[in-house]
């Protein structure tokens, strides 16, 4: 511990004692030199879903919320003002107001870029619109662009730097998109402010800056003018990629780091990037940020990161060119549920935006303050936490599941009705061992009828597991319920996998 005397004149140092002597009285403030802890405050509550915040001109957190609003919150006091409600956002899902990004430079251009799902003689759309601040309110819309959309995989996060506005796209649930320059979909596009292209763009007339991108879900620059993103992947590889220009990010063919004999063909001929870091299991990444203030001095030139499906803030340091990631450290495992976003303020606090009342609610959530705008003041280096930690208890089987199929199915296996269906009711789980495993190795695309209920979410194939792996997660999902169906035997197994592989 150490002592410091307030108001001085002359401060004198003795024996690690530091004494101030006071114009008047003589006073001692106690001051403890341990490391701070992580310290957290909820700055606002009760929001529907916000999808995008970001640190406005004003000092105030600007925040997107899924079903059409825009309104920005006071962080010292709470308070929050409507600044725009829009009417014509379709939202289901993981479609509606999807990003939100201010002008680089709002002095000089007041502008506001908002991407938000929009539904057209029955068909959907990911629409692009710049809006003016004036007034304390936003006018003078204007359509920038509008591209294919669907009911999932539409990204997205736009950003602005040195007045560019770089504009993340999902694939929009098509595999051939993403190989396409000449189709938006599964891109990086750069424009200008009004939606034209840049002279330097890779192609002319061509707003695409890179391409092959499954669903990117965060976007950030360094204070060096390096481009990151984060992506979703499919059952495996979720990424963080470093951006350049004109290159190729391989969906969906390479998927992660290429590995594969097809992977590494496809590479050679396309020179697809390998991501910075891939994640399997994966961990459902979102918003991304660059930290680089002096506040909390561990953080200096790391990715932060926040995540849905691993419900948690990591934070990714990076090498002094920013081209590796060194370490990756987790904080807030399943403390918050479902993090969407953050964003940091110039005095260096961090802003976390939960998404606990969204479509794909976790076991424990959402609480009853939800959805919650978070303030982190500091990060303590004692709390960081194992990724597993929550599941270290549980079986390898439990485990397994847990990682691969409760994002979904849920942790009890009840699934979401009307999107993923029961485990525990499923007539296939315990009867049909063999379209079990079809089910599980080659995926489906929906949509099904189960009864009485139809769903059309799609399901993945799992064929890049271990067969012994799947084995245990197959037995415990034929273990949950009052069903206890018999585990299958590894023979049963093999056959349906071969008769497939033919």
């Amino acid at each position: 511990m150490k002592y410091i005397l307030i108001n001085f004149v002359l401060t004198i140092g003795i024996f690690g004692y530091f004494f101030v002597l006071p114009e008047s009285n003589f006073k001692v403030q106690q001051i403890d030199t341990r490391e701070a802890s992580t310290v957290v405050k909820t700055v606002a509550k009760n929001l529907n879903v916000p999808w995008e915040i970001a640190w406005g001109p004003d000092n105030k957190i600007w925040i997107a919320e899924q079903q059409g609003l825009i309104s920005r919150i006071d962080p010292l006091t709470g308070s929050k003002e409507i600044l725009l409600k829009l009417n014509d956002v379709w939202q289901l899902r993981t479609s509606g107001l999807l990003a939100m990004a201010l002008h680089s430079d709002m002095k000089k251009n007041p502008y506001v870029f908002l991407d938000y799902t929009i539904e057209k003689d029955n068909k959907k759309y990911s629409r692009l619109v710049r809006y003016t601040w004036q007034k304390d309110t936003l006018l003078s819309p204007k359509v920038l662009m509008e591209i294919p959309a669907a009911l999932g995989h539409n990204g997205s996060r736009i950003v602005v730097n040195a007045g560019l506005v770089y504009w993340a796209t999902g694939d929009a649930l098509s595999l051939v998109d993403s190989q396409n320059p000449q189709t938006p979909n599964g891109k990086i596009l750069r424009m200008t402010s009004d939606g034209s292209v840049p002279f330097d763009n890779p192609m002319k007339g061509n707003p695409v800056w890179a391409w092959g991108f499954r669903n990117i879900q965060g976007m950030t620059f360094s204070t060096s003018g390096q481009l990151y993103t984060s992506e979703h992947g499919d059952t495996n590889d979720d990424e963080v990629n470093l951006i350049s220009k004109s290159r190729n990010y391989g969906w969906p063919t390479v998927q992660g780091f290429a590995e594969s004999d097809a992977e590494t063909s496809f590479k050679g001929l396309n020179s697809t990037v390998d991501p910075l870091k891939a994640w399997t299991p994966t961990i459902g990444p979102a918003g991304l940020d660059y930290y680089t203030s002096d506040k909390i001095p561990g953080l200096k030139n790391s990715l932060l990161l926040v995540s849905l499906k691993g419900k948690s803030l990591r934070v990714l340091k990076l090498d002094a060119e920013g081209k590796k990631i060194l370490t990756e450290d987790i904080y807030f495992e399943n403390k918050f549920g479902r993090i969407r976003d953050l964003c940091v303020s110039p005095a260096g606090d961090i802003y976390l935006a939960t998404s606990n009342r969204d479509w794909n609610p976790v076991a424990g959530f959402p609480k009853p303050e939800d959805d919650r705008i978070l303030k982190i003041s500091n990060l303590s280096k004692s709390d960081p936490q194992n990724s597993l930690s929550s599941m270290a208890a549980g079986s390898k089987a439990e485990t397994l599941y847990l990682q691969y199929c409760a994002s979904c199915h849920k942790e009890n296996g009840l699934g979401v009705k009307g999107t993923f269906p029961s485990l525990q009711n499923s007539q296939t789980v315990v009867l049909n061992p063999k379209e079990l495993i079809k089910k599980i190795l080659i995926g489906s695309t929906g949509p099904a009828t189960i009864n009485g209920i139809t769903y059309d979410s799609v399901m993945p194939s799992f064929a890049f597991m271990k067969d012994e792996d799947l084995l245990d997660i197959i037995t415990y999902i034929r273990s949950m319920g009052s069903s206890h169906a018999v585990p299958i035997k590894p023979e049963l197994f093999k056959q349906v996998r071969a008769s497939l592989n033919k």
